[in-house]
């Protein structure tokens, strides 16, 4: 059985709140952070997670200033900002395709941000703000792509999926050429972005995240309850008073620039956004897209990959999405025997 609570504001607002969902949403967001301090303290000199947070809070002395404010902490906060926003916009994707492999990997929004920072790499050197700006447009153009072609009064589920999968098939395909067309310096520059890494970021890649995040995640969360009303289908949900298209094209719009700001500023993180939506249901066991858990699980998942990654390999031995394509691959594979035992595929 479930516990649900009404609170009631002195206003006369009563909201429900699901106190399983609100329990695990507070572990999870402490895991998170829990694992970021564990992180800032790993590498070629470690320090203990007592003495980091004395010198997040500006009690360290000068060596670890640096070496934490400058080195480690931008590299953890893009982490969690990365991990956050591929975790809620595979939530978004999910919830409006009704399916739980509608993630930005397999729609290919991913790969769309990754023909965006090649063509920048191959036909132009760029540099790396460059490269960050083709990323985000290759995604923001893929996704709209998508959704013109989806379009047949109305965007629909697995039609989304298809036209997705479709996509981006022919993206990987221009991807491919375009290494074959560069020279074995951009080749190698190319292959290390195209994994995925927090390797070398700093207060540059942090702000533009982080603004963003502050402006989209509010964004989604007010339009939650639209979401969750559309999963009754479209039909039901206006005549409850929700405008489904708006609505739904809204929320497709946050999802891809999260997901094409998430790719920009890390590389095609791989499988974040198709496992985070999953687990996070699993734990709250709780109906509708699990925004907020989502979002939580992401940032999560993707430190502790970045830690794994540093503690057995040393540091910056092995790219983040190494470890989450590891990880993902053997989770997609459980997903799709039990949703064909379930009957569902």
């Amino acid at each position: 059985m479930r516990t649900n609570r009404a609170l009631r504001t002195p206003g006369g607002l009563s909201v429900r709140l699901d106190v399983r969902a609100t329990v695990v949403v507070a572990l999870i967001l402490l895991a998170a952070l829990t694992a970021g301090v564990v992180l800032i303290g790993t590498g070629d000199y470690p320090i203990p997670a007592r003495d980091v947070l004395k010198t997040l809070f500006g009690d360290g002395n000068a060596g670890q200033e640096f070496i934490v404010n400058e080195l480690r902490l931008p590299r953890v906060l893009v982490g969690l900002l990365v991990g956050a926003s591929l975790g809620l916009g595979g939530a978004l994707f999910q919830a409006i395709s009704r399916n739980p492999l509608g993630s930005p990997d397999v729609l290919g929004l991913s790969q769309g941000a990754t023909a965006g920072a090649l063509t920048m790499i191959v036909l132009f050197s760029g540099s790396a703000g460059q490269v960050t700006s083709g990323a985000l447009v290759g995604g923001l153009v893929t996704g709209f792509a998508i959704y013109l072609l989806a379009w047949r009064r109305g965007v629909h589920g697995y039609r989304l999926v298809l036209v997705g999968i479709g996509v981006s098939a022919i993206v990987t395909a221009i991807n491919g050429y375009l290494l074959t067309r560069s020279t074995l310096t951009e080749a190698s520059q190319a292959v290390v972005w195209m994994t995925g890494s927090l390797s070398g970021r700093d207060w540059t890649q942090v702000w533009p995240l982080l603004w963003l995040c502050a402006v989209l995640v509010p964004l989604v969360l007010v339009n939650g309850r639209g979401l969750r009303m559309m999963e009754m289908g479209d039909d039901v949900s206006n005549a409850l008073g929700v405008r489904v298209e708006r609505v739904r094209l809204l929320l497709l719009v946050a999802a891809v620039l999260l997901t094409a700001a998430a790719t920009a500023a890390a590389g095609p993180v791989s499988f974040v956004a198709l496992t985070a939506p999953q687990l996070a249901r699993r734990l709250t066991r709780s109906p509708g897209p699990n925004l907020l858990a989502s979002l939580c699980m992401g940032a999560t998942l993707l430190v502790t990959a970045d830690w794994t990654s540093q503690k057995v390999f040393g540091a910056d031995q092995l790219p983040v999405g190494v470890v989450t394509g590891v990880l993902g691959g053997v989770y997609l594979l459980w997903l799709l025997v039990t949703e064909r035992r379930a009957g569902r595929i």
